[in-house]
């Protein structure tokens, strides 16, 4: 029984809570009417004005805005200020793997070049001592580049190197195109793997004005610590790709399961 001011649920209504399903907000119901229609249109073409949109599905042109604007971030639309809003195209898809930007890009059939922005020595602190394998106190050779495909700003690069390990590595990036093509034929350095990490963060007004994009626009940010053939390590590099443009890749395989263990021997009473 009950207690007293208690009140048992009705017969047939336990969990209608839990499995009602949630309103769908208008605007979430524009933005899946426009991700059809982005799905049927070639890149590059235009979207209706938001007054348009907002006619025809009577509704604010906040509301638009906001379908707009998750599109946007989700790189399915692109907007280019002063003109509006676009088809984008389709994001450039990288495989998870040890290989240099300009195979990555080759690969995909587009033309990489980089843009360098910055280089000098830096002196390594307690991390990037630990990570380069060097006195705390050392000299590092810090090289910022953008890298853009056919063109398009696509990500930005911070490498970090051991001066003390690569002498005049400054020098013999003047005749290669590739880092890791200087570090084989100068240096007779060969990557064998990397640890990487994925995170997300937010487009900085530095980032984004460099990258073409909005301040605040969701990135990738990629963190990869390269070891040679002979293990000691050779790179740390932070890259920051653009969320709307890219994604990533990763063939997965399930291991094997452990071996059975042999049966215990029987022992004699």
């Amino acid at each position: 029984m009950a207690g007293e001011g208690s009140t048992a649920p009705a017969a047939g209504t336990e969990g209608t809570d839990r499995n009602r399903t949630a309103r769908v907000p208008k605007y979430y119901r524009l933005k899946r009417h426009l991700l059809r229609m982005t799905e049927t249109l070639p890149p590059g073409t235009p979207v209706p004005p938001e007054r348009s949109l907002a006619i025809e599905f009577d509704t604010s042109r906040t509301t638009v805005r906001q379908a707009l604007q998750e599109l946007v971030v989700e790189g399915r639309l692109e907007r280019i200020q002063g003109k509006g809003t676009f088809v984008a195209k389709p994001k450039v898809s990288q495989a998870l793997q040890l290989t240099s930007y300009t195979e990555d890009m080759r690969a995909q059939g587009l033309e990489p070049t980089s843009q360098l922005l910055d280089i000098g020595y830096v002196t390594a602190d307690e991390r990037l001592s630990r990570l380069l394998g060097l006195p705390e106190g050392g000299r590092v050779l810090r090289i910022e580049r953008l890298r853009l495909a056919s063109g398009e700003p696509m990500a930005l690069e911070t490498t970090h190197l051991s001066q003390e390990r690569f002498p005049a590595l400054r020098r013999s990036l003047v005749r290669f195109t590739s880092l890791y093509t200087a570090l084989a034929e100068v240096y007779g350095v060969h990557l064998a793997r990397a640890e990487e990490t994925i995170e997300t963060s937010l487009a900085n007004p530095r980032e984004a004005g460099l990258l073409g994009t909005d301040v605040g626009l969701p990135m990738l940010m990629l963190s990869r610590h390269s070891f040679a053939t002979d293990g000691e390590p050779v790179e740390w590099v932070r890259s920051v790709y653009r969320g709307d443009r890219y994604k990533f890749v990763a063939n997965l395989e399930r291991p094997a399961p452990p071996s059975p263990a042999p049966p215990a021997a029987s022992s004699a009473s």
